[in-house]
């Protein structure tokens, strides 16, 4: 184990950086190369705090030629760094190719991170009576809506685990609503600050229609841990993988809708005297309506699943269960402010 490589995409994100702080303290011997836009020595120096064990390659995700070359060298591949970067994931399966090929009987290990927005119900934040709860077992992405978020990225990832000649190793690990404090580079889940950037520019906090929408929820120590213990269960040869690869890293905490938690929001945020507005409200058209199907989709849409396999591995939300997503909410999004 102590020889094997891991080539990291998105490590000073918010997942990422958390997920490193947790490796480095479960399996610290494992070397990590991660690819950085811009490798400055304060993001470097910030970064082997957080996992000693580290080296760095520049360049960005567009950057097609380096992810071939790097993950064609590495014994793993994690993504942390965006679930809808289709590019990055064609220049990162064909690397896989190449890994294969060039070790036969050694297929390397590829873990994706992507979102619960695959099995989004596009119900555009309207009441449903009885929203559909998917579990991971037995989930055939071919299956939900085509028109959902990250797919085009995902079913390529799948049949490339799938196939027979220069094999790869694929999980994908599909996150709930990811929320509270890290303790990683970034602080903050990106939901949060997109809102709280619309929230500060609109003067009040709003949803995509009535936002009646909800999802299941995950505090971000949690989500780390269920990324690792699927990584720790693969190198045992433990894990599933393939088409059967799929993990939903989601707990049944109390699902809070759209409307509760930007009233948290506009609540908390108009008793600072940040906006104008209490309360919530649904956005205007000229906000929601830029980002079209993808926003309505992902935004709009009723998410409710059940994390099956990871509860085969022994895992348990632990941080969830000791901090709801309601009450996460003031340190949030003064860390957010602050940062």
């Amino acid at each position: 184990m102590s020889t094997q490589t891991i080539f990291f995409l998105g490590a000073t994100g918010y997942l990422g950086s958390e997920f490193l702080i947790l490796l480095n303290r479960r399996i610290p011997e494992l070397h990590v190369v991660a690819l950085l836009r811009s490798p400055t020595p304060e993001r470097q120096s910030r970064l082997k705090e957080i996992y000693p064990n580290i080296s760095f390659v520049e360049g960005a995700l567009e950057d097609d030629a380096i992810i071939q070359r790097e993950v064609a060298k590495a014994n793993i591949v994690i993504n942390c760094a965006s679930s809808d970067h289709l590019a990055s994931v064609k220049s990162t399966l064909a690397g896989l190719e190449t890994n294969s090929q060039n070790n036969p009987g050694k297929p390397p290990l590829y873990i994706h991170v992507s979102g619960c927005g695959i099995i989004s119900d596009n119900a555009r934040g309207e009441p449903v009576e009885h929203v559909k709860e998917w579990s991971d077992i037995g989930l055939d992405l071919k299956q939900c809506d085509q028109t959902n978020t990250h797919l085009d990225s995902d079913i390529p990832i799948v049949e490339a685990g799938s196939r027979k000649e220069n094999p790869v190793r694929t999980i994908i690990v599909y996150p709930a609503q990811i929320y509270g404090v890290g303790e990683g580079v970034q602080k903050t889940t990106l939901w949060l600050r997109i809102f709280l950037d619309m929230t500060k520019k609109l003067g009040f906090a709003g949803t995509w229609g009535p936002g009646a929408n909800s999802m299941n929820n995950i505090h971000i120590k949690d989500c780390a841990m269920a990324l690792f213990m699927v990584l720790d269960a693969a190198l045992q040869g433990k894990a599933e993988e393939g088409p059967e690869g799929i993990y939903f890293a989601s707990t049944m905490a109390p699902k809070l809708s759209y409307h509760d938690w930007t009233e948290i929001m506009g609540n908390y945020l108009h008793s600072k005297g940040i906006i104008s507005q209490p309360g919530t409200r649904p956005m205007p058209n000229e906000v929601v309506e830029p980002l079209g199907h993808y926003g309505w989709s992902l935004l709009g849409g009723n998410q409710f699943s059940k994390p099956e396999r990871l509860a085969r591995l022994g895992w348990e939300p632990v941080e969830t269960r000791k901090l709801s997503l309601a009450d996460s909410f003031p340190a949030a999004l003064d860390a957010a402010l602050e940062a």
